[in-house]
């Protein structure tokens, strides 16, 4: 019977890189070698740091995940070979590469309408960005920003650059990012942010006020996007809004709380606060828009922006536990972490 490497979240800060079989493959199902996986750091560090809630440890709306709880895998970005085909499945699927929502595993098993292959010519390391792309498009629909709006990105994670670098593509009047590490700053301002400023500077609001060029007419932020997975930065984006200002939370705090103050300001500058989730498309789209119209805007997005060039460490699966150490304990030298495995 065939083996595959799988990691298992055992406990809080505790993996384990097991062995075992694989399934039989099905008469209608796809064997797929993966290649690459990426970490979405936002999501797996709260499972890794034991910050999940119990009750959505498993995504209900990607079956490969489990029923939640440890041990667990995870993982929902894999790139993959198809290496054989189950008997009743079109034998052109073989030797395609394939994008799946799949754990972080050397093989698994899946239904051709599980995958997406991937476009012509594209590299896995590029493809292995479609969550967290399809994410960023999901913001950009909800938050809906307008011609020479005044927007701020909150977080310059691997979601707030995706974000920003599509925003950067909108004929704004000016795009602040905000994030504590240099190095995420920098690429912010690669990928088309006007000013990238770190949130700890004492004289933050003057800084955000004089880089707002409409300042004179419009006082505060006019959308504001919170990706740092930080309650206090959405505090802080409440406080630089202006008049009727939308800000989007696409954060996942887990079990973190926000403490918000929701007095004066909050409340008299009618300030709109937009939940925002990538699973499901917003009630207002529905009529034209589907999951698959949508990943198509991803994929395209993906060629746009081509950011595997985000990635900064590549980890062998053996060596997982050096991988979330070095997001956990050093966040600050890393944008994009990714497994990669023998073939």
């Amino acid at each position: 019977m065939m083996q595959r490497h799988a990691l298992f979240f055992t406990a809080p800060y505790q993996l384990e890189l097991r062995q075992e079989p694989l399934p039989p493959l099905p008469d209608d199902g796809l064997l797929v070698q993966t290649i690459v996986s990426a970490i979405s750091p936002g999501t797996e560090m709260l499972l890794y740091r034991g910050q999940m809630p119990a009750d959505l440890m498993a995504d209900a709306t990607i079956a490969a995940l489990g029923e939640g709880g440890y041990p667990q895998k995870y993982g929902y970005a894999a790139v993959g070979r198809v290496i054989e085909v189950g008997k009743s499945v079109d034998k052109a699927w073989r030797d395609r590469l394939v994008f799946a929502f799949q754990p972080h595993q050397s093989h698994f098993i899946a239904q051709p309408e599980e995958v997406l292959p991937l476009p012509e010519e594209m590299r896995p390391e590029t493809a292995v960005f479609l969550p967290n792309m399809e994410t960023a498009v999901s913001f950009i629909m909800d938050a809906q920003p307008g011609i020479g709006e005044q927007v701020a990105v909150f977080g310059q994670g691997i979601v707030g650059l995706l974000t920003t670098s599509l925003l950067a593509q909108l004929p704004l009047a000016s795009l602040l990012t905000l994030d504590g590490y240099p190095l995420r700053r920098d690429w912010s301002q690669k990928l088309g942010a006007s000013a990238s400023l770190d949130p700890a500077t004492p004289d933050l609001a003057d800084q955000i006020q004089a880089a707002l060029p409409h300042a004179s007419h419009h006082p505060g932020l006019d959308l504001a996007f919170e990706l740092s997975g930080n309650p206090a930065a959405l505090d802080m984006a409440i406080g630089l809004m202006g008049f009727s200002g939308r800000l989007l939370i696409g954060s996942w705090y887990g079990r973190k709380r926000a403490n918000l103050d929701l007095g004066g300001h909050f409340h008299r500058s009618q300030i709109q606060l937009i939940s925002s989730q990538v699973s499901h498309i917003a009630p207002r789209w529905q009529g034209r828009w589907s999951k698959a119209r949508r990943l198509a805007v991803a994929w395209e997005m993906l060629q746009t922006v081509q950011p595997q060039q985000l990635i900064t460490q590549r980890f062998p699966l053996a060596q997982a536990q050096k991988a979330y150490e070095l997001i956990d304990l050093r966040p600050e030298t890393a944008v994009q972490v990714v497994f990669i495995y023998d073939r």
